[in-house]
């Protein structure tokens, strides 16, 4: 990735680190989780430019999006031979399928005269475009064209529908619309042999909710790239969250933030009891008894680890650590895909809304583990610019945590639209993950 400082991360906050954290758990994380990889990047002030301009956005089209691998979908959606999905970036379409020999992309463009092939997602046997007919197989090779004498230019074998690599991890569906891309499992680096005590191919979508944002892709990304915004804009939960002892590591393509629950943040001025601490970890209402009484002698941190335990241990087959049942440990594949451990459930994808710089797509997937048959994947619930995320009962307590995250961010892209200043500016450590992802922007755009 170009200049790479390792960060002296004695330079934190002052409250515990989460190494010392979970060293005092009574079930031990993973190893996974004592890793600890600080970076110190160049990138920590970025043109305004870049979130409010057409322009880049227009670089973004040309020279992120065609050549990055992105999340597309999930394998369990298309399970059967002609099922398929639209997957839409910008103003590029691609149609994901499954065949007899696989799962191929192939662009959403008919070769007579550009009509969209598929219109939406389901099944078919083969393409057939509703302007004039031209029809191919779902492998992309032609299979028919209406008055076929009229087009002596076209050579069948060479008539076939431009395709996009496909790669496929954890149940996930990856496509690059670059053929010269590299392998996918290069571009993840790291992240299988992370995610391997999890295994996200053993779980389902059990909600996926999709809602259009007033503002930038990377506005709204970035609200969910750190633990820093918590004190404003979470404040209910500073009691039982530690944000600014959160842990941000990197491994080329993926960053990852760790941040602890059930111990009190830094920034209060007095300490919880831990009962408290489990009161804002529940999403307690003043007006509402506590979920649980805490023991006498338990922590909040111990206590909620118990309550799951069970059930997870049942599910994996294995004694599940405090660690993986308490705290949000969340990944990020460049550009835009952010998988959770399963136990944390949350996977979220953020992209362009059509071919709009100032609108947004934010997508909540649920993925959870199961036992016994695969359960069906809950449907895709989109919800209108207008819509509040309450309106989603599926996502729960986590709704209320969206909304207030969404009062923010319109703000942020119209103050953007409206600053003296030309540059934002990151933090060196709480905002690592967000100067990852801009320092690798930066690498795509400014490749010839």
């Amino acid at each position: 990735m170009g200049s790479e400082e390792r960060l002296d991360i004695s330079a934190h906050s002052a409250g515990i680190s989460y190494q010392d954290l979970i060293a005092s758990d009574r079930v031990q994380a993973p190893d996974v989780l004592k890793m600890v990889s600080p970076i110190d990047l160049p990138t920590t002030k970025v043109p305004v430019s870049q979130f409010t301009t057409r322009e880049f956005h227009d670089l973004e089209m040309a020279k992120l999006w065609p050549k990055v691998w992105q999340m597309a979908c999930r394998e369990e959606e298309i399970p059967r031979e002609g099922d398929h999905i639209i997957y839409e970036i910008g103003k590029y379409s691609i149609i994901v399928i499954r065949t007899a020999e696989g799962i191929k992309a192939h662009h959403n463009s008919c070769l007579h005269r550009g009509r969209r092939l598929r219109d939406r997602d389901g099944r078919v046997f083969q393409f057939t475009c509703p302007f004039h007919g031209f029809t191919w197989n779902i492998d992309g090779s032609l299979k028919h064209i209406p008055s076929r004498w009229d087009f002596p230019d076209i050579v069948d074998e060479e008539f076939g529908l431009p395709s996009a690599k496909v790669g496929t991890w954890g149940g996930w569906v990856f496509i690059n619309m670059d053929e010269n891309a590299e392998p996918l499992q290069d571009f993840l680096g790291v992240l299988p042999d992370h995610f391997k005590i999890w295994q996200p191919e053993n779980c389902y979508i059990q909600a996926h909710v999709a809602k259009i944002m007033a503002t930038n892709w990377k506005v709204v990304q970035e609200a969910f790239m750190e633990a820093y915004h918590v004190i404003m804009t979470h404040p209910q939960m500073l009691p039982g969250i530690g944000d600014e002892n959160s842990q941000y590591d990197v491994w080329g393509n993926i960053s990852r933030a760790v941040t602890p629950n059930g111990t009190p943040s830094p920034h209060l001025s007095y300490n919880p009891d831990e009962q408290a601490m489990f009161d804002a970890m529940s999403d307690r209402r003043m007006d509402a008894p506590p979920i649980v009484e805490i023991p006498e002698g338990m922590t909040a941190r111990g206590t909620s680890a118990a309550g799951s335990r069970q059930t997870a241990n049942d599910l994996t087959g294995r004694e599940v650590s405090d660690a993986e049942l308490v705290d949000s440990i969340y990944y990020t594949v460049f550009p835009n895909f952010h998988p959770w451990s399963p136990f944390n459930r949350i996977q979220y994808r953020f992209r362009p809304y059509q071919d709009d710089h100032r609108k947004s797509v934010m997508e909540v997937y649920f993925l959870a583990p199961f036992k016994g048959e695969r359960p069906a994947p809950a449907k895709t619930h989109w919800l209108t610019e207008q819509q509040d995320w309450t309106d989603a009962e599926e996502l729960g307590m986590l709704a209320r945590v969206f909304n207030q995250d969404s009062m923010n961010l319109p703000n942020v892209q119209i103050g953007l639209e409206a600053a003296q200043n030309e540059e934002v500016i990151f933090s060196r450590y709480q905002e690592t993950k967000i100067r990852h992802f801009h320092h690798l922007l930066n690498e795509y755009i400014s490749r010839a």
